[in-house]
């Protein structure tokens, strides 16, 4: 909430009940917008600012929002062009560790091996900014490749294509793991 009145005291909106309609929209929405970008970014400080940065941008085109719906879809696309923005023009994506950082997935199971889900989330951040992208959004937002297309501006075969070969690489990866780790216990 804090958040949305810093926002809309530096900038005008037009009317009582769209300013109120705004607070209401971040208030609503900000942990969608820092989940998809701290997913793709993997660094809390960035997701925070990209976060800020959407909701500047979401207070200035306001007045296009016609549903709430449309509002979800707007936030999520903005934010996943943001973090591929910055991701494209920073060196520091290949540089971020998640050893530091928990991550709660909320899909995640509850008896699942939390050693296994730290493997994946790196897996994950080791992936191309724009397959990582496709999988935060399938498996994170659980969006279907059809709402995923349209988020991204792609065709539905391409994120059909990217899902595919992420998955083929998270596979072979985990595959991998679990073959030194039967190597180390045999010996």
């Amino acid at each position: 909430m804090d958040q949305a009145r810093a926002i809309s005291r530096g900038l005008s909106i037009e009317g009582e009940t769209d300013k109120l309609a705004f607070v209401d929209a971040v208030t609503a929405h900000q942990s969608l917008v820092f989940s998809v970008a701290y997913h793709i970014l993997h660094n809390a400080t960035l997701a925070e600012e990209t976060a800020q940065d959407v909701f500047v941008r979401l207070y200035q085109d306001y007045h296009r929002i016609k549903s709430t719906s449309h509002l979800i879809h707007w936030l999520r696309r903005t934010t996943t062009h943001r973090c591929l923005d910055i991701l494209r023009h920073s060196e520091r994506h290949s540089q971020i560790s998640l050893d530091d950082v928990e991550i709660h997935l909320p899909s995640a199971q509850p008896d699942q091996d939390p050693i296994l889900g730290q493997t994946l989330r790196r897996f994950v951040a080791e992936l191309p900014a724009a397959a990582r992208a496709v999988v935060v959004l399938r498996f994170q937002e659980d969006l279907e490749p059809r709402e995923i297309a349209q988020v991204l501006d792609l065709p539905v075969n391409t994120i059909k294509s990217r899902l595919q070969r992420a998955l083929i690489v998270l596979r072979g990866k985990l595959a991998s793991l679990e073959e030194s780790h039967h190597e180390s216990h045999r010996g």
